[in-house]
């Protein structure tokens, strides 16, 4: 089972936390064993846990951006990471 987070822990706890809830959800989904009613819940947890990730990793983007140039953040280029094409 998932160790508990405190709300007032940190965003990049919050996300690993939620990321690693999320794993383990997606682990006992993929073993077929559970009922319908089950899977639903299942679901709409991990789609809560997505959300939940997408909203710290967006929060973390816009720290880097303003570490970058706390006087500009609206000029800060968005984060594109090297693509691996082959």
């Amino acid at each position: 089972m998932a160790k508990k987070t405190p709300e007032n822990a940190s965003p990049v706890a919050q996300f690993e936390h939620s990321l690693e809830s999320l794993e383990q959800l997606v682990e006992q989904m993929e073993t077929g064993e559970l009922s319908l009613e089950a899977s639903l819940s299942a679901y709409e947890r991990g789609v809560s846990l997505y959300r939940q990730c997408q909203q710290a990793l967006q929060q973390a983007e816009l720290r880097v951006k303003l570490l970058t140039d706390p006087a500009q953040p609206e000029t800060a280029e968005p984060f594109d990471p090297p693509r691996h094409d082959g």
